[in-house]
C-alpha cells in the first residue's frame, strides 16, 4: 500500500508559478511510475505529467509542455510538479498517483494509488 499526500496548492496570479509536492509513505516511490493529473469543475480528470523511474524519462501533456516540470526525490520519497506561466485554464484540483499498470501511462486506469488532491486556482 502507498499513501500519497499532495500539498502546495493555493491561489496564484496569472503568469505566476507554483510548486506542488506529493509525499508518499508505505513504499518507495521508485517502485512506481508517478503521475500528476488534474480535474477542473465539470471536466474529466486529465493527464498532466508522469515520471518513469525505470527508464528515467518524463512525459507531459501538450497543454503544459514547456511550462511544467515533474521531478522526484527518492531520499524524501516525494514527487514535485513545478508549474510556471500559469493561466486560468490551469485552475483545477491536482492529484498525484502511483502506478504499475498495466496500460498507458497517461490513462488514470494505469494508477493504483491516488492522493486526495490539492486545489490550484489561477486568478487574473
Amino acid at each position: 500500500q502507498v499513501q500519497l499526500v499532495e500539498s502546495g496548492g493555493g491561489l496564484v496570479q496569472t503568469g505566476g508559478s507554483q510548486r506542488l509536492s506529493c509525499a508518499a509513505s508505505g513504499r518507495a516511490l521508485s517502485r512506481y511510475n508517478m503521475g500528476w493529473f488534474r480535474q477542473a469543475p465539470g471536466k474529466e480528470r486529465e493527464f498532466v505529467a508522469v515520471i518513469s523511474w525505470s527508464v528515467g524519462s518524463t512525459y507531459y501533456a501538450d497543454s503544459v509542455k514547456g511550462r511544467f516540470t515533474i521531478s522526484g526525490d527518492n531520499a524524501k520519497n516525494t514527487v514535485y510538479l513545478q508549474m510556471t506561466s500559469l493561466n486560468a485554464e490551469d485552475t483545477a484540483v491536482y492529484y498525484c498517483a502511483a502506478g504499475q499498470g498495466p496500460g498507458l501511462l497517461y490513462k488514470p486506469t494505469y494508477y493504483n494509488y491516488w492522493g486526495q488532491g490539492t486545489q490550484v486556482t489561477v486568478s487574473s
